[in-house]
């Protein structure tokens, strides 16, 4: 089974999000920040990762540019979702490794879109 790794501080946008991709077909583990996120990716590499920009102990951006640094970590796609919408703050996310970019709030038809567009569909 395909598996997705939902990383954001919001135990509610996790639960969402994790019934949107269950529903989607994939197996679905969570991370409240990025440390736990990249910890989780060091036993079990996901083949993607939904990704918070904005968390305490590390941020998606670091999280991304750590990931990018571990072995097999240039594997995975990485879709941010976020409330960041300035165009430079999305550059520097798809400049970091990010393959994707979702804006919250977000319903099942725009993370399908997406996730099609970042050819897991």
């Amino acid at each position: 089974m395909r598996t997705c790794l939902i990383v954001d501080d919001s135990r509610v946008i996790r639960k969402v999000a994790r019934r949107i991709l269950e529903d989607l077909g994939f197996d679905v583990a969570e991370a409240a920040d990025g440390a736990e996120a990249l910890a989780w990716c060091r036993t079990t590499m996901p083949e993607v990762v939904l990704l918070d920009w904005n968390m305490p102990v590390m941020n998606g951006l670091e999280f991304l540019r750590g990931l990018r640094m571990e072995p097999g970590g240039k594997a995975p796609k990485v879709i941010f979702c976020t409330v960041e919408n300035e165009v430079s703050a999305i550059r520097e996310a798809l400049e970091s490794g990010a393959d994707e970019y979702i804006m919250k709030p977000f319903d099942s038809e725009i993370v399908a879109a997406k996730f099609a567009q970042a050819g897991l569909a």
